[in-house]
């Protein structure tokens, strides 16, 4: 079997465990989450550091962000563009979210456009050696690969639950292997070079 039909199977089945997450153990798991990536993540003032705003049944690191933000970090989502390429918005508290590409708010034009320093990743499915599965767009991808061509995107920091673990991710070039992951469990680190915490 290729490996993009092996990823597209695994991120199929992932997300399908993920979504049947009842919404009442969801908010426990992300509350715990949101507390141990508070402990664990450094953010120092000034650092600019990108999240999301969660859709369908993405983890919501919203309280996260906000801890963030409270020790000097500035705070942005990605807002796609068009069918290549995501930029990054700041969000703060006077930040307008409009409506954009696939169910999702985000910020408006008028917000700052920031390069992020640390990025903190929505995915379907990781593995123990780092590998993530996307959800098949590449918007992540690419955009990574810009910020490094400028030095930064330095920590990429999967965002996902336990459940969205596999035995194994079988990457292609275009892969971007991540830093760290963090999870209801707490915060794992692949890459202790990216200086993660």
């Amino acid at each position: 079997m290729a490996s993009a039909e092996m990823k597209g199977q695994l991120r199929k089945q992932r997300l399908a465990v993920r979504d049947a997450m009842p919404s009442d153990l969801r908010k426990e798991k992300c509350e715990a989450m949101a507390a141990l990536g508070a402990a664990t993540i450094a953010a120092l003032p000034g650092a600019v550091i990108s999240g999301f705003l969660p859709i369908r049944s993405e983890a919501d690191i919203r309280p996260l962000m906000d801890v963030l933000r409270g020790r000097g970090a500035r705070i942005c989502v990605p807002v796609v563009l068009d069918r290549e390429t995501i930029v990054f918005r700041e969000l703060n508290d006077a930040t307008v979210l409009v409506p954009g590409s696939f169910g999702t708010l985000g910020p408006s034009e008028d917000a700052a456009l920031l390069e992020p320093e640390t990025l903190l990743v929505p995915l379907a499915a990781f593995d123990a050696a780092g590998q993530r599965i996307g959800y098949g767009g590449g918007y992540y991808d690419r955009a990574i690969a810009l910020l490094r061509q400028k030095g930064l995107a330095r920590r990429l920091i999967g965002i996902a639950f336990d459940c969205q673990e596999v035995p194994s991710v079988a990457a292609e070039p275009h892969d971007v292997r991540l830093d760290a992951i963090l999870t209801e469990s707490g915060l794992r680190i692949f890459s202790p070079e990216a200086d993660v915490e």
